[in-house]
């Protein structure tokens, strides 16, 4: 398996349809689409038109967002899975979404993959010159506790996330290795 980070591409439209489609219309962590996304090529192509304007320095946001870099995880041209670089935490992230979200698709799961990828965007944040990233995971999501600690997370608090849609939230910070 050779799991790569891919900035999100016309050229992979099918896959990409076919990923989201797998969760069938639910909130899928990590992808910036919205919930019940119909993963059409214009949906496509306007995901691909906003995750270009979030990753460019100094580009003017919505209020609410922050700037971020989208990826999709790909195993050669195949689009498993999703994962977002939040760089900046605004009051939201700080409480129930950190820096950095994924998922993995549901026929692709407990293979790695969400390690890989995480391990991936942890070296590149790194570079980027981040010192520690904070992640967040439901309190029963034992697939990314298993990621998030293994990655080095270390659990800074469990809080009420009723407001966001989930009981309770893990908060985890990951400290950098200095280099």
């Amino acid at each position: 398996m050779t799991i790569a980070l891919t900035r999100p591409t016309i050229d992979l439209f099918d896959s990409w349809a076919a990923a989201v489609a797998e969760f069938d219309g639910g909130h899928v962590d990590g992808a910036g689409l919205e919930q019940g996304v119909v993963p059409d090529r214009a949906a496509c192509e306007a995901f691909i038109a906003m995750a270009e304007l979030y990753a460019t320095p100094g580009a003017a946001l919505p209020d609410d967002r922050v700037p971020c870099d989208h990826f999709w995880i790909t195993e050669g041209d195949q689009v498993v899975g999703f994962i977002a670089f939040r760089r900046e935490l605004n009051d939201y992230l700080r409480r129930f979404g950190g820096h950095i979200g994924y998922s993995v698709i549901p026929t692709r799961r407990r293979e790695g993959i969400a390690r890989e990828a995480l391990r991936l965007l942890l070296r590149r944040a790194k570079a980027d010159g981040y010192d520690r990233v904070m992640l967040t995971c439901d309190d029963d999501n034992t697939g990314s506790i298993r990621t998030i600690e293994g990655a080095g997370g270390e659990l800074d608090g469990v809080v009420d996330a009723s407001q966001a849609g989930a009981p309770r939230v893990r908060q985890y910070w990951i400290e950098l290795p200095q280099s």
